[in-house]
């Protein structure tokens, strides 16, 4: 079985000089095998590029390989690397499809998991954990932790039948792809595992996984059912997704979906915009499927197959869909979509196309890649003429790779003279800038035993392009609490995703006009970055996203501000034991003095105390259904001396400000309603805030505290800020 890599592109409407690519075979060490994948990842965190390889495939069991880049404190030369396999990973000869870098267990250096297929023998996919970070080990050196870190498999909750778990961990399956990402939004990565079922025939679920924040992965699986077999069929819950399972459904309405495909790939990326992970699935004989994200909608992670209402007729043909790519292609800020081999043209002609987002996660106006109706399998991006958009590297499994590059205005062109040719077996391919000079070289993963290709750029130029930083989420005002205030921003740039999702950026603040501390911005995976503000921050909270890619080009998002303050604080009278209240009507506990309907009123405020934001609210009760008016001083009487006021006690003091005067219904009052002046506007606070103190004057029953006929709340103060 083949597979791809998924991968994420973005271009943009230039157009540049080609340049070079030369087969390098001095810097890497002598390499054979049945390679259905490369990864690279910084895996001892020495500022350089290191490469691991998926070994295996239907060729049988084989050993998983690292190559490390003996630049930084390898001490050698950046972009000679090193097989240091025997030494760095576990001795475990296994079906690998696919080898992916990811932090799962949140220490700083990456991990890995590993795709396994089970059809030649009963072996689950694996986790490898970096030794270094949390683990007190090396960096850079792994573990296989399988066993302990997937929990829960085949028990209740798991769709997994309890004879597929196997004893030493994992499961059995058909796995092609495995990719990470923050579905779920809280701050740690989970992944999706595709399937695509025994003898590719596509009726196996595709699976995902959620972290606990440790490093520690059970099945995301909200429906609770669980399969009688390896299968999935027409009829049972979707699992993950909303419906109940339906073979090449097009519906879109969440009654049905399709979770089991010949899936070869699966990718995931924000497309509609709302700043959740939407899942692309692939399908080598089937069509490939869209699952948007409902995190957005719902407020709970989940998903929905909306591949009826995603696609123009005809978006995919035949057979052979061997990969799908997100990328911005025209430049507006969403995902468009690249699809290796998604029109069969008949016999053995697969072209490519590309798919335009309308905005919305809508899929138009496909464009066909000219030449390129060969038997392709992988798409890679990278900007190899470095003129700021990503050009395609495709992976030939047949035949020569060649370069798709961007020529602007929705039209793509291949160029000659830019790579030598070659007849290799070629199932993947990685870009990265493993030499150090500004530009993106390319790995190539070959098959039948025929050496790994390092394809070094040797052009001149060096990348100068920024990344861009859009869609930062605008954050609510809010009240002082420790839990963080979380925003996302989506990042597009000319460097490859795999590549940009490795940097940490900054959320940079400032706290009414003066800079804080920034906080970390991180890599959701997709396109997709995440930061936790301080919720302990009080006042005008300013913010705003920085990323810096690997060559010191350094873009920003625009500045937004929200407002985070105590809405405020009960004082007098309190719990009684300050001034008698005049008739006897001692407050109970938070409220002033009793009244007609017993207890006393409450007074309290919520919202947000901000001059600039204004959205605190006043609101009293219980309350006669009368007159009550609400009004401001600025200082506390506290029930004194002089303080008896008709049947309650004065709070409020100094200089006091009448706000506003409504009728009580339902025995509550509140200020503002609707388009009311607020309050910081009728009780003149000044821009730079301070202390208010507040409170609510109303009638009382004529035979409750002869003669008085009114009453007073207790009192609430208010510290307001800008």
């Amino acid at each position: 079985m083949r597979r791809l890599a998924a991968c994420s592109i973005l271009l943009c409407p230039t157009l540049a000089p080609a340049q070079q690519f030369v087969r390098n075979t001095t810097d890497v060490p002598a390499s054979s095998g049945w390679t259905e994948q490369i990864d690279f990842a910084d895996v001892d965190l020495d500022g350089d590029w290191d490469a691991g390889f998926a070994n295996g495939g239907d060729f049988g069991n084989q050993q998983n390989v690292l190559w490390i880049n003996l630049g930084g404190a390898q001490g050698g030369v950046l972009g000679v690397f090193a097989n240091q396999t025997a030494t760095r990973f576990p001795a475990i000869l296994d079906a690998s499809r696919d080898l992916e870098f990811a932090d799962y267990d949140g220490d700083g250096d990456p991990d890995i998991a590993i795709a396994n297929h089970s059809a030649l023998s009963n072996q689950p996919s694996r986790l490898w954990t970096n030794l270094g970070g949390a683990q007190g080990g090396t960096m850079g050196f792994y573990a296989d932790q399988t066993a302990a870190r997937w929990i829960g498999l085949g028990a209740p909750g798991s769709s997994i039948p309890p004879g597929q778990v196997l004893a030493g961990g994992g499961f059995l399956e058909h796995p092609n792809d495995l990719d990470f990402a923050d579905f779920d939004d809280d701050g740690d990565l989970d992944f999706v595992q595709s399937t695509f079922g025994a003898s590719a025939i596509g009726n196996a679920p595709t699976r995902l996984f959620v972290n606990d924040g440790a490093g520690f992965f059970t099945e995301f699986n909200p429906s609770g059912f669980q399969l009688a077999g390896a299968n999935i069929v027409n009829g049972n819950p979707g699992l993950w997704c909303q419906g109940t399972q339906s073979a090449n459904t097009l519906d879109a309405t969440g009654t049905f979906c399709d979770i089991a495909t010949s899936a070869i790939s699966v990718t995931w990326g924000d497309v509609d915009g709302d700043l959740d992970l939407d899942l692309l699935l692939g399908a080598r004989q089937e069509v490939p499927r869209l699952f948007h994200n409902r995190l957005a909608e719902d407020g709970v992670p989940g998903f929905r197959d909306v591949t009826g209402a995603s696609f123009v007729a005809g978006y995919a043909t035949g057979a052979g869909h061997y990969e799908e790519c997100f990328g911005d292609f025209d430049g507006d800020d969403d995902l468009d979509i690249y699809g290796v081999n998604w029109l069969q043209a008949g016999g053995f002609q697969f072209p490519d196309l590309v798919l335009r987002n309308s905005g919305a996660g809508y899929f138009d106006t496909p464009f066909t890649i000219p030449g390129s109706g060969s038997d392709d399998d992988s798409a890679e991006p990278l900007d190899y003429d470095l003129d700021g958009d990503l050009d395609v590297y495709v992976a030939n499994f047949s035949g020569a790779e060649r370069l798709v590059r961007n020529d602007g205005g929705w039209t793509f062109s291949t160029p000659s003279g830019v790579l030598q040719a070659d007849t290799t077996t070629t199932v993947d391919a990685d870009s990265a800038d493993v030499d150090g000079d500004g530009d993106y070289d390319v790995f190539d993963a070959n098959s039948n035993n025929q050496a790994q290709w390092y394809r070094q750029n040797l052009g001149t130029a060096t990348d100068t392009t920024p990344p861009r930083l859009t869609r930062l989420q605008q954050a609510p005002d809010r009240l002082p609490s420790p839990t963080p205030t979380v925003v996302r921003c989506q990042v597009y740039d000319n460097a490859p995703q795999q590549l940009t999702q490795w940097r940490v950026g900054t959320l940079e603040l400032q706290v009414n006009g003066i800079p804080a501390t920034g906080v970390p911005l991180r890599s959701s995976f997709g396109q997709v970055f995440r930061a936790e503000i301080p919720g302990s921050l009080v006042g005008v909270i300013e913010y705003r996203a920085t990323l810096a890619d690997e060559h010191g080009n350094q873009g920003a998002s625009p500045w937004l501000a929200f407002t985070s303050g105590d809405s405020g604080s009960l004082f007098c009278p309190g719990d009684g034991t300050g001034t008698p209240c005049p008739c006897g009507n001692d407050a109970s506990a938070g409220r002033g003095c009793g009244n007609s309907l017993g207890a006393g009123a409450r007074l309290e405020a919520s919202g947000v105390p901000s001059v600039a934001a204004d959205s605190l609210v006043l609101d009293v009760f219980p309350v006669p259904n009368s007159s009550v008016l609400f009004f401001q001083g600025t200082a506390q009487v506290n029930g004194g001396a002089g303080s008896v006021f008709g049947d309650g006690l004065r709070c409020a003091g100094g200089a006091l400000t009448r706000l506003a005067t409504k009728t009580a219904s339902s025995n509550r009052a509140t200020y503002p309603v609707g388009a009311d002046v607020p309050v910081s506007v009728r009780g003149g606070v000044p821009a730079s805030g301070g202390v208010r103190t507040y409170q609510a004057w109303y009638r009382n029953a004529a035979d409750f505290c002869t003669p008085s006929t009114f009453n007073l709340s207790n009192g609430w103060q208010v510290v307001w800020v800008p």
